[in-house]
């Protein structure tokens, strides 16, 4: 058998299991009582008429909602199903499996109870909607919702009281940003002399080079790369280019990257960049690409389950780091490091948002957590629990910081 079918067979061997653990277990996630119910006295305290004492105290004071429910400890998962990784748009419905996995490496990595919101299609009243189910919530993490309307949805919902954070968008840019601050050491690059392409000007690319060029951030605590120019399907977005009025944020970041006004193909946008980001299609990207990078560049191909370019490839071609978002590959580059941890600092902290300064904390902590970064070791493994409770302490740090948290101690 060729390595090729070899590779084909194991993979629907996969499929195959995974469906049949689906089958039989119906489902990945269940619904457990932490009190018990054995008497009139447990059903009394935890129903009724004790629970009535419970409710009356929350009307008065919303926050005790914190202290007597499963608000403290509980994620919604909200997605419409417009942009599943790898699957596209499918639909609240066969989002389910999808936002399920989700909830269980929440559990896993963070502790944190997270359960499936998934709507049919995206409407008129979606972000109205999500309002109308954050009372239960302490925070909640948007997933697999197609931009432009992740970013309307996110901006829409930042001042409910709870933390809200689209993870493409944010999860990816601060695995991302980590990435390649190691990389930097690695390398002996400057940080701040970066010239990087990004592939992909979707929510993942969008959010990405906003964070790299510190757009919105406080400059005394976020580096700035040098320049960043952003491809679409179209090619390089710039300034004069026909249509960008159409899409008010491919428009922002015509008016925000590509300093030089460069324009053309992909190809175009890889002369002379110190690093490549991928977050767009498989194959894209040739080893004439690379070739005509810096010396020793950096190529994080982050496409699913085939990046953008593969990494002999890449290797071969000259790249002095490779990452993709494959965990059979060094350098795995996925935003499961970031999201159980930064919604585990922002339950610690009951904070009100989830800011900017608590991403760049949470980029910090997860660079910082790999002491010495390596050409195939510039991020931990996502399997290492330890880097939820790092990431988690920053960013309860940052949120006390920034004023938005409403528990400063334990």
């Amino acid at each position: 058998m060729t390595k090729k079918a070899a590779s084909t067979q194991k993979k629907s061997d996969v499929y195959r299991e995974a469906l049949e653990l689906h089958e039989r277990k119906q489902g990945k996630l269940e619904i457990r009582s932490k009190v018990p119910l054995r008497t009139r006295k447990d059903l009394a305290r935890a129903y009724t008429p004790g629970v009535a004492a419970v409710c009356r105290a929350i009307e008065k004071d919303k926050d005790l909602a914190y202290r007597y429910t499963l608000k403290a400890n509980t994620i919604a998962i909200v997605t419409d199903g417009s942009a599943v990784l790898g699957l596209g748009n499918i639909g609240g419905y066969a989002a389910i499996p999808v936002m399920e996995g989700k909830a269980i490496l929440f559990k896993k990595f963070a502790d944190i109870d997270a359960f499936p919101i998934c709507f049919e299609k995206y409407h008129a009243g979606f972000a109205d909607d999500i309002k109308n189910i954050a009372p239960v919530f302490g925070g909640i993490n948007l997933e697999d919702i197609a931009a432009p309307k992740c970013f309307e949805v996110e901006e829409a919902l930042q001042d409910i009281g709870i933390p809200v954070m689209h993870d493409d968008q944010h999860g990816t840019a601060i695995v991302i940003l980590a990435a390649l601050l190691n990389a930097c050491k690695v390398t002996g690059k400057e940080f701040e002399d970066l010239n990087i392409t990004i592939c992909g000007a979707g929510a993942a690319g969008y959010a990405t080079a906003r964070l790299l060029k510190c757009i919105g951030y406080n400059p005394d605590y976020c580096r700035s790369v040098h320049d960043i120019i952003v491809c679409d399907t179209n090619g390089i977005i710039h300034r004069q280019r026909e249509g960008l009025y159409a899409n008010k944020y491919k428009f922002i970041l015509a008016d925000e990257t590509n300093r030089q006004g460069r324009s053309g193909d992909i190809a175009v946008a890889m002369e002379g960049a110190d690093v490549c980001i991928g977050v767009s299609a498989p194959g894209i990207i040739t080893k004439k690409m690379v070739r005509s990078m810096n010396d020793d560049p950096i190529v994080l191909a982050m496409a699913n389950p085939v990046p953008e370019i593969m990494p002999d490839i890449a290797l071969s071609a000259g790249a002095a780091i490779v990452g993709t978002g494959r965990s059979d590959f060094p350098n795995q580059i996925n935003n499961a490091l970031v999201f159980p941890g930064m919604f585990r600092g922002a339950l610690d902290a009951c904070a009100t948002k989830i800011t900017n300064g608590m991403k760049v904390a949470a980029a910090h902590a997860l660079a910082d957590y790999i002491r010495k970064p390596a050409k195939d070791r510039i991020l931990p493994s996502i399997l290492d629990r330890r880097v939820t409770a790092a990431i988690a302490g920053a960013v309860k740090e940052a949120a006390i910081a920034g004023g938005c948290a409403r528990r400063t101690s334990e």
